[in-house]
């Protein structure tokens, strides 16, 4: 180590463990503990070996070390020190690059990262989002025809696949000022190529022999083409956002979408943002879009469902707030739902969508008392100490409560997120569109039953981000009040 070296935080530095001193599993010849782990279950396996071996550990991926973080403050200082001490990992942007996926503010560094985030966040304040409200009450109204044409005639639902058309269909119309409406008509082009795409790089980034780099299976062909109609998809909204600006230039002065927003800023003297951005955070704006809100919503629905006084609490709240549904619905009966959002807020510290977080050192450093050359990978474990007896009382249960007391031990351990610089600038509007769904579902049907396709416990697995095995829903048309409710103390 360097007297270069500083702790995360920027505090003195401790005496330092080399990262081969530390503890984890033996790695085996040539590909280390590559092999050890199971792709769909990866952050499972990274939170039991953290459970065996401690808050700090090694693994390694063929021959590059990779550090396992699994301590909330440590995890912190690393956020907090991004993009200029960590970046995502070169492999992933490696990745991406050869899938020619244009960065966004999702994998863009530097000055780079600068510049992208303050396009997005001009387009992300509670304002701006509030002010898209009657488009997204529009999707959902959509969402509800759909649902009571199934709870009429009992048929079953596929969940995620409707919850991702919810998604699509509102991210698409409040970013880009562009209605897909996959909610009524089937084989909406960005949705089932982004169920392609996405995938194929969470596999390839943690693949361990990059044979698409010399040879091509179909499936490979196939991510190829759907990556070549996104950005078709995504050049058209560019194109027709471009002439609703030339035919109404007063809509520079209030762009009425993200895409517009990010078109108005490029367009700025000495911006420093051109096409490739917008179009790259397009792609995130879809990614954040789609398979992160659609994934907890599913997770909420099977949490409740197998929760069924949680499941009442919540009912009875929406149901007093908006007696007429969705009449009734506004930002601020949103806002309002105070154990909705809780169990949205417990949802994600039981199930996080994205249960790991990988960045790279940028420089020698000290994590904990870790000595960190410039350049290892640090692996995130996110989901550790949230679900974790020793720092949540009850940790297993699913209490949304502990999300309205004064003192709530989670709240700074579940970062679904993250923090620091580099937290999501989506974050309220993402809240917003799953407390809309739940409302929703919750105050124009009752849950008959949501199940797995074999039967059992709904289960986890990764594929860029966290979702469970696929769920069938089986829903009623709302019962009368009286049959229905519970009443609960505040």
């Amino acid at each position: 180590m360097t007297e270069r070296a500083t702790t995360a935080s920027g505090a003195q530095a401790p005496a330092l463990r080399r990262l081969q001193d530390l503890p984890g599993p033996k790695p085996w010849p040539l590909v280390g503990n590559a092999l050890q782990f199971d792709r769909p279950h990866v952050h499972q396996d990274m939170e039991a070996l953290a459970r065996e071996y401690g808050p700090c550990f090694l693994v390694s991926f063929m021959d590059m070390p990779i550090l396992v973080v699994a301590d909330h403050a440590l995890t912190h200082q690393i956020m907090r020190a991004r993009p200029h001490d960590f970046s995502r990992s070169r492999r992933l942007e490696r990745e991406m690059r050869d899938l020619r996926l244009k960065p966004g503010l999702f994998n863009a560094e530097g000055e780079t990262w600068h510049r992208q985030r303050r396009m997005v966040m001009a387009g992300f304040t509670p304002q701006r989002v509030r002010a898209y409200f009657p488009a997204m009450l529009r999707v959902l109204q959509r969402l509800q025809t759909r649902w009571q044409r199934a709870a009429t005639e009992g048929a079953p639902i596929d969940l995620q696949a409707d919850l991702m058309r919810y998604t699509v269909d509102t991210i698409t119309g409040l970013a880009f000022g562009q209605e897909v409406n996959t909610l009524e008509a089937e084989g909406d082009v960005i949705q089932r190529h982004l169920d392609v795409i996405f995938p194929t790089l969470f596999n390839r980034v943690l693949g361990v022999v990059p044979y698409w780099r010399l040879f091509k299976l179909p499936s490979d062909h196939a991510v190829d083409r759907s990556v070549a109609e996104v950005h078709r998809a995504i050049a058209d909204f560019m194109a027709r956002a471009r002439e609703r600006l030339q035919q109404d230039p007063a809509r520079r002065e209030n762009p009425p979408n993200l895409l517009e927003v990010f078109l108005v800023a490029s367009e700025q003297e000495d911006s420093g943002v051109g096409d490739d951005d917008v179009t790259g955070n397009v792609l995130t704006m879809l990614l954040a879009g789609e398979d992160t809100t659609a994934n907890t919503l599913a997770w909420m629905i099977w949490l409740l469902h197998k929760h069924p006084q949680v499941l009442a609490r919540a009912r009875d709240e929406v149901r007093a707030a908006a007696p007429n549904g969705l009449a009734d619905f506004t930002p601020e009966l949103m806002d309002a739902l105070d154990y909705l959002g809780a169990c949205a807020h417990e949802t994600m510290r039981l199930k996080p969508v994205g249960p790991f977080m990988p960045v790279e050192a940028l420089r020698d450093m000290v994590i904990g008392d870790v000595a960190v050359p410039a350049g290892t990978l640090i692996w995130n474990v996110l989901r550790h100490e949230s679900v974790s007896e020793e720092h949540v009382p009850q940790a297993a249960a699913f209490q949304p409560e502990r999300w309205l007391a004064e003192h709530n031990p989670a709240k700074n351990l579940s970062i679904p997120f993250g923090s620091g610089p580099r937290i999501c600038p989506g974050r309220y509007l993402a809240l917003l569109e799953i407390k809309m769904a739940m409302a929703l579902l919750l105050s124009a049907f009752d849950i008959a039953d949501v199940r797995p396709d074999d039967g059992g416990e709904a289960r986890e697995t990764m594929a860029f981000t966290m979702g469970p095995s696929p769920l069938t829903l089986m829903l009623r048309p709302a019962s009368p009040a009286s049959d229905t409710l519970l009443t609960f103390s505040a």
